[in-house]
């Protein structure tokens, strides 16, 4: 597992006209290590505020995923897991990045 660097995020509500009572626009340096085939990897952030039943609405990457399933969610409080899984016939390893998701908080 590897750990996200250079995390900034931006917490506010207003581009969403209330459907949210809060979101978070995150973007942080991640440098994943290689995943084998069919095998998946874990990455975490911290991204303080998210608590569980947030939900990340987008995710994208500065480089090609190279055919890595990823998907995106808030696992504890603060914390938001990326799990990777490699579907490819050879094991992947992709080069350090920038990551961007944004998370929001339902109104209930």
């Amino acid at each position: 597992m590897a750990a996200a660097t250079a995390v900034t995020s931006r917490r506010g509500n207003d581009q969403f006209r209330g459907l949210f009572t809060d979101t978070w626009d995150v973007s942080c340096t991640l440098d994943s290590a290689s995943v084998a085939t069919t095998a998946t990897a874990t990455d975490t952030i911290t991204v303080p505020g998210v608590a569980l039943g947030d939900m990340v609405l987008g995710m994208s990457i500065g480089v090609s995923e190279a055919g890595l399933v990823r998907r995106a969610y808030v696992s504890a409080a603060n914390t938001v897991t990326i799990v990777t899984y490699n579907p490819t016939a050879g094991s992947v390893d992709l080069a350090s990045t920038t990551l961007q998701f944004i998370v929001a908080r339902a109104v209930v």
